[in-house]
């Protein structure tokens, strides 16, 4: 009986036929409290609870998306809110990342948070490079893509001005995404966005060694097979921990449902294929290249030790584009301060959601 109830509430939930779903509630408990049936009777805790894990299940947020389903979040549900935030994501992470600032973030306004595609709940369609021959069923893990991803949210669901959030690539993904959106982006918090140190533009700066082992580099990790095998060797708990510890210096907020919040991801279907998609991510959108003449009031917080996207270069940008209001650093924080520090991250967004409303 359990056997079938599970099956049965899956295709429901798979097939999102809300309407069919609940009809199948109503029939099991109406069956359950009418029985004669003893042994079926003792089953019945067991049976609600199974209704319950899947009725959670189903009341997630998922939209479509080019024929993808995205998963995504609301914190707040002020309809006359002015603005909203969008929080967004970097590599590897999903909206499970703002654990510790989507719910506070909400009390000024509506927040929401979005899995990228490739990421968290979100479809994981095959790579798509450049190179390869087209497939409809594929997708081009890009920075256009993702800022189109984040556009045509904001257009459907958002439906309000928004301040953009972004960490790592989520930052230029955000800058992108603002420029798309134009007046309709108020400001874009940029939380150590990426520098993309290894992208083609960036080549002249690299040793001589690594500038003649670049097209060697581009062709091995092209490979599916080698890419699929890196990725089977990072997608496990001991390997995230091990990064997090590097990401997280000060060791705050690492514990097992971060873990857990990165490593559940990697177990789902496709999600080696987001990962070979960005790895070949070799000639893409910088941020200084975005952040030249853009429009919108731009806001950065980093991580006063984050080893991979040095604040030092942050300060280069406050100095040097007009855009930039702002630039908080924050003490013995890493790559991800919004996360390791959120009591100190917080108040930041918190007062520019504040000056925009």
């Amino acid at each position: 009986m359990l056997n079938y109830l599970g099956e049965a509430l899956k295709d429901s939930l798979k097939n999102r036929k809300s309407s069919e779903y609940l009809n199948f509630i109503v029939l099991v408990l109406l069956s359950i409290f009418f029985s004669k049936n003893l042994s079926f009777i003792k089953t019945k805790g067991i049976v609600i609870i199974l209704l319950i894990s899947y009725s959670i299940e189903l009341m997630k947020n998922f939209w479509t998306w080019r024929n993808l389903q995205i998963a995504w979040e609301l914190e707040g549900h002020d309809v006359d809110a002015p603005l909203a935030t969008l929080l967004i994501h970097g590599f590897g992470a999903s909206k499970n990342h703002w654990r510790h600032n989507q719910s506070k973030l909400a009390t000024l306004a509506p927040s929401y948070s979005i899995d990228l595609v490739g990421f968290g709940e979100s479809s994981k369609p095959k790579a798509q490079l450049l190179y390869e021959k087209e497939d409809p069923k594929s997708f081009h893990y890009c920075f256009d893509e993702w800022s189109e991803q984040i556009l045509d949210f904001c257009d459907s669901i958002v439906q309000k001005p928004v301040l953009l959030v972004g960490n790592s690539i989520g930052g230029v993904i955000a800058l992108k995404a603002s420029e798309k959106l134009s007046k309709k982006c108020l400001a874009v918090v940029l939380i150590d966005c990426a520098q993309r140190t290894m992208d083609d533009k960036r080549l002249s700066e690299q040793s001589l060694l690594m500038r003649l082992l670049r097209p060697v580099i581009k062709t091995i990790v092209r490979q599916r097979f080698l890419s699929s095998q890196l990725f089977k060797n990072a997608a496990n708990p001991s390997f995230i921990e091990k990064i997090l510890r590097i990401a997280y210096p000060s060791g705050n907020n690492v514990n097992e449902e971060l873990i857990d919040i990165l490593f559940r991801p990697t177990q789902s279907e496709g999600a080696s294929e987001a990962f070979r998609g960005f790895i070949n991510l070799f000639d893409d959108y910088l941020a200084p290249d975005l952040l030249k003449n853009l429009e919108q009031k731009v806001h950065l917080c980093w991580g006063e030790k984050d080893p991979w996207e040095p604040v030092g270069e942050a300060k280069k940008w406050f100095e040097n584009f007009e855009c930039i209001e702002s630039l908080e650093i924050i003490p013995d924080a890493g790559h991800c301060p919004h996360d390791e520090m959120p009591e100190k991250v917080n108040p930041i967004i918190e007062k520019i959601i504040q000056d925009a409303i």
